[in-house]
């Protein structure tokens, strides 16, 4: 019997990848086949980099292409593992692979308005038709269940193929889940990080969020341990750092960045948003005054060579939007609407690129 790759390929659709339960040849695992008369050679990538499951995968592999293409094929597999969990494609996930695209928000300290613009971001994605997830993992502050005025609701359960998940609850078109919906308004979040970090490991892995094209993460204020186990664990597509104009928050704002560029992190930094940027009084709507400084945030980006993405303006109607519920990027037509549709413009291209 003549060999091709044909048949190669598909006595290795018989093998099964075992954290992504599908076989290796639909997942497009299996590359470069080479066959020489009785001799068959391949790549393949697998999940789990530990030496046992490469070993297990390539006598799985070789015991298929011999039960089908005959006991004296001489089998020659390079069975390698993917990349970290953000460098693979979300088909090749264990974690979210339903999601598209996860975008972090970050700051280096608390009160920038991180979590006002990871509700806006968020609103202004599924505002131009995105399908949208909102992750609220900043859990000793969370605010995205009151921005959203969902506070009173609480997730549902669902049950799929047997097993129980939780139901994000929904709001503008948004799907959420945050510590928030599981606690009351004054209860205070007391918890360590190893059992901070599992809960919120938790509304990952244990909620139903079903195809997304975004999923946008709150992250905590600082750079503490919650950050690194969180951004090494979720498949993150780039992050959102926000400041405010004025050197003591952009001292905090490299710490942020320099998180992000560390060799085991890594992750793509898609720009930077200036919170606060300039006051302009209602009776005076030509005025702009930079009650924080101007500009700083602006300037850093230049210097280490960053996406600028929007400057958002200190306006009222910001914080009565937040207060009401209702994100300001849903507003029609004003300066913040625009200001934060211009970030939302700037992070879609720049995870397009």
């Amino acid at each position: 019997m003549s060999i091709t790759i044909e048949k190669v390929k598909e006595a290795l659709s018989y093998v099964i990848e075992p954290d992504l339960k599908k076989d290796v040849v639909s997942l497009d695992l299996v590359s470069n086949i080479q066959v020489e008369g009785n001799r068959v050679s391949f790549d393949l990538q697998i999940s789990n980099p530990a030496m046992h499951s490469r070993k297990r995968m390539e006598e799985a592999c070789e015991h298929h292409l011999k039960s089908k293409l005959g006991a004296e094929l001489e089998v020659e597999a390079n069975v390698t593992a993917m990349g970290k969990a953000h460098e693979r494609k979300p088909e090749h996930r264990t974690m979210l692979p339903g999601v598209k695209h996860i975008v972090a928000v970050a700051s280096g300290k608390g009160g920038v308005g991180k979590s006002t613009v990871s509700a806006n971001l968020a609103a202004g994605l599924a505002k131009k038709g995105y399908k949208v997830g909102l992750v609220d993992a900043d859990i000793y502050g969370p605010s995205v269940p009151a921005m959203f005025d969902v506070s009173q609701d609480k997730p549902a359960m669902i049950k799929i193929e047997g097993k129980e998940y939780i139901k994000p609850v929904e709001s503008y078109g948004v799907k959420m889940l945050s510590i928030g919906f599981f606690s009351t308004p004054d209860q205070a979040v007391v918890w360590r990080g190893p059992m901070a970090t599992k809960a919120l490991t938790q509304l990952f892995q244990d909620a139903h969020w079903g195809e997304l094209d975004y999923m946008v993460v709150d992250l905590p204020p600082g750079t503490g341990d919650v950050h690194l186990t969180l951004v090494q664990q979720i498949p993150l597509s780039g992050a959102v750092v926000v400041s405010t104009p004025q050197e003591i928050a952009l001292v905090d704002v490299r710490k942020a960045l320099g998180m992000f560029s560390l060799p085991q992190i890594n992750v793509p930094v898609l720009g930077l948003v200036e919170n606060m940027a300039y006051f302009t009084p209602e009776e005076l709507p030509d005025h702009k005054y930079y009650i924080f400084g101007k500009g700083g945030a602006k300037d850093l980006a230049v210097r280490m060579d960053i996406n600028y993405l929007a400057e958002i303006p200190l306006v009222q109607s910001i914080r009565e939007a937040g207060d009401a519920g209702r994100p300001a990027v849903l507003q029609e037509n004003t300066p913040q609407s625009k200001a934060f549709e211009e970030m939302v413009d700037g992070v879609i291209k720049r995870v397009n690129q």
